[in-house]
């Protein structure tokens, strides 16, 4: 094991899991604090010239997603991405379980990622999800949810590649959640480089008059208004 894959151990060790699901169950997302070095995050931005490594490049304005450009990664995963996905769901999965529960709902999720993704390819998720996301000065991500499937894991994780006001400005990661009976509530978050935001899927628990309910959330990205922006995003369930 190299020292760039031992620092980056340490730090995914020392994550607060207590707080982050404490962070989660308030207010839908938690951020990391660092996960990844300046090197690091140079390397894997660098990435995204190389289109042999990925298996599908998405234009945004094509599909009206918004403005800007993102591609899907390939098998095989970069090992700094598929570390990070192994390491993070663990940490992940006590909380999707917890929210299952709340919400009276199945919790298909088992014990280690490599099982979970063998049943998303039983059920025809093949497809793998990661995925490189690259703005420029104008560019926006339309609020959405990224499902790709039957099979669901509720969170997901995106780390920010680039340095807000200095690499680029504007393009802060916003969520949008709908409240029950109630108007929707907007959060906005600046992902500094190397560090990650986790955030729900699709919806998280809130307590209601009548116990839990499901409270749907979206995200997105503002508007760069200069520079390059790049992000990863880990979801933990594969594509159709």
């Amino acid at each position: 094991m190299d020292a760039v894959t031992t620092d980056r151990g340490s730090r995914m060790a020392r994550l607060d899991t207590g707080v982050i699901a404490g962070e989660l169950d308030e207010y839908g997302c938690a951020p990391t604090g660092p996960l990844l070095s300046r090197a690091e995050c140079r390397r894997i931005s660098a990435l995204y010239a190389d289109v042999t490594r990925f298996r599908s490049t998405i234009d945004m304005a094509r599909y009206r997603f918004g403005s800007g450009q993102y591609r899907y990664f390939a098998h095989p995963l970069p090992e700094v991405v598929a570390e990070l996905r192994s390491a993070f769901y663990p940490i992940l999965l006590p909380i999707a379980r917890g929210w299952a529960e709340k919400l009276g709902r199945p919790a298909p999720w088992p014990d280690t990622l490599e099982e979970w993704l063998d049943r998303c390819h039983e059920a025809g998720q093949v497809k793998p999800t990661p995925i490189l996301l690259r703005y420029q000065a104008g560019d926006w991500n339309a609020l959405h949810r990224d499902l790709y499937g039957d099979l669901v894991f509720p969170l997901q994780v995106v780390i920010g590649l680039d340095e807000p006001e200095v690499d680029h400005t504007g393009g802060e990661f916003l969520l949008v959640e709908q409240r029950p009976r109630a108007q929707s509530r907007g959060m906005s978050n600046l992902l500094r480089q190397g560090h990650g935001l986790i955030f729900t899927t699709r919806d998280r628990p809130v307590r209601s008059v009548r116990g839990w309910s499901a409270a749907p959330m979206r995200h997105g990205v503002s508007t760069v208004r200069s520079g390059l922006r790049h992000t990863l995003g880990l979801v933990f369930h594969d594509a159709a």
